[in-house]
């Protein structure tokens, strides 16, 4: 069935554009856009189009299009479950495995084994996203939240546009940060060199916060704490280059001479919400996996 998602515009949104205030809430420009074209979201009762500014106090409705019926082929792959019930799963991601299935990527992926694992997935991420709240990159490990309803779902999406899901990083740097702790505030959209990139522009982009701590610093590294405020594309790899302090092994955004690690070195450790039924808070913390702990502990012995 249709789900309505309300949003009331507060002072730090007013001027913003219509389609870019409906996509941080995870969605993307473009779904949003099609949407506003479709009639699904209404402003103050009235269809507008995308590139409206939105005004303090306007009441957005977005009602997200029933899932179409696709055949993603279920796949039984092993879950590492960190929670479950019958309205949340929470798993730990493996590094190197894509979480939902698109071009190249059609198995293998997070939601081919929970279509194995489990019997109903929200459907208001569209046909090859069910379930998915939120995303990690495929090199990136560590936990992620699926939503097994709708209801679940919007009240999970909810939280993160408000930003109260608590979700803490470990990563290893390039470099060493002079700073214990700092926040990076810098806008992040699509690289215009390189559209398979994103980069820190003031160009059709989105607000980005990253809180960072140092954890312990080494000779020509740091590893360090990253907290998001924000959750934009690729957000603490570019952040961390931007501030002169690329991730380890990350082939995209890091050095040329980096340590072969089949991708960056970075772990979801920490993932907090509150329970979408009960509304009670949960905090679930996963350790880094063996292939970071392996480069932790090369840096520490040069």
């Amino acid at each position: 069935m249709e789900e309505t998602l309300t949003i009331i515009i507060d002072e730090t949104k007013k001027n913003d554009r219509l389609d870019k205030v409906i996509s941080e809430s995870e969605w993307s420009r473009t779904q949003v856009q099609q949407w506003i074209k479709e009639g699904h979201v209404l402003v103050n009762g009235q269809k507008v189009k995308s590139n409206y500014k939105v005004s303090i106090g306007d009441e957005i409705q977005v009602t997200v299009p029933e899932a179409i019926e696709v055949d993603i082929l279920p796949e039984d792959i092993p879950l590492d479950i960190y929670y479950e019930d019958s309205d949340v799963i929470v798993v730990n991601k493996p590094k190197g495995m894509v979480v939902h299935p698109a071009a190249g990527h059609t198995t293998g992926t997070l939601v081919n084994a929970l279509m194995a694992h489990c019997k109903d997935l929200s459907g208001i991420n569209g046909e090859l996203r069910p379930g998915i709240v939120h995303r990690i990159d495929k090199d990136t490990s560590g936990l992620l939240m699926v939503a097994k309803n709708d209801m679940a779902h919007e009240k999970l999406v909810e939280q993160l546009v408000a930003k109260t899901v608590t979700r803490k990083y470990e990563a290893l740097v390039h470099g060493v940060i002079a700073h214990d702790v700092g926040t990076i505030d810098a806008p992040i959209g699509r690289d215009k060199k390189d559209r398979q990139s994103m980069t820190v522009t003031d160009e059709n982009s989105r607000h980005a916060v990253t809180h960072f701590k140092v954890i312990e610093r080494y000779k020509d590294f740091t590893h360090v704490e990253c907290q998001l405020e924000t959750g934009r594309t690729h957000q603490i790899r570019v952040h961390m280059k931007y501030i002169g302090y690329p991730l380890v092994g990350d082939p995209k955004y890091g050095p040329r001479k980096t340590l072969d690690i089949n991708g960056q070195a970075l772990h979801a450790g920490v993932l907090g919400f509150n329970h979408p039924r009960t509304n009670e808070y949960i905090e679930l913390t996963a350790p880094t996996p063996p292939e970071f702990n392996d480069a932790l502990k090369f840096i520490k012995n040069r």
